[in-house]
């Protein structure tokens, strides 16, 4: 299936960085050309040492389980017949301490709504179905120990 890169930058900025109060700010730059402003959370880290417009890695985290399980669930339904208009996941991810005691994101609840065009649209049990194949089929969620979850939720108009 192949290799899948990131390049990830940070420079030191006059900072003394030994007594750590240097900056976490840095760059994510993929083979497609993206280049995304990233940082700890400021949630770890403290603003000015973080810089809250980044994408942090837990929040990296929760988008890339996210939108493996909407990639997988689109795929599923497509080949199911389905049309999906609109998909749309506020995700959520908890950190917090795991068995081993160490801090983890320890669950990633989904919030998938869909909106289906045409005259056919799943069952209750049909999207069910759909969201368990897209989460056995999501290879980042196979990849993880993290409890995922999904809670399907009405897509507003």
């Amino acid at each position: 299936m192949g290799e899948h890169k990131a390049t990830i930058e940070w420079r030191r900025t006059g900072e003394v960085f030994t007594d750590r109060k240097f900056s976490r700010a840095h760059r994510w730059r993929f083979d497609g050309g993206a280049n995304l402003l990233a940082s700890a959370s400021p949630q770890v880290v403290r603003p000015p040492l973080s810089d809250p417009a980044g994408v942090d890695p837990e929040e990296a985290f929760v988008a890339s389980l996210s939108s493996c399980h909407m990639l997988t669930f689109l795929y599923l339904a497509a080949r199911q017949g389905f049309v999906v208009d609109e998909y749309r996941d506020e995700a959520v991810g908890v950190l917090a301490k795991n068995a081993a005691g160490r801090d983890a994101v320890t669950l990633v609840t989904l919030h998938p709504a869909v909106r289906f065009a045409g005259d056919r649209e799943p069952s209750r049990e049909e999207l069910e179905a759909l969201h368990h194949g897209a989460h056995e089929g999501c290879y980042i969620s196979s990849s993880v120990t993290t409890e995922v979850r999904w809670e399907p939720v009405a897509l507003g108009v």
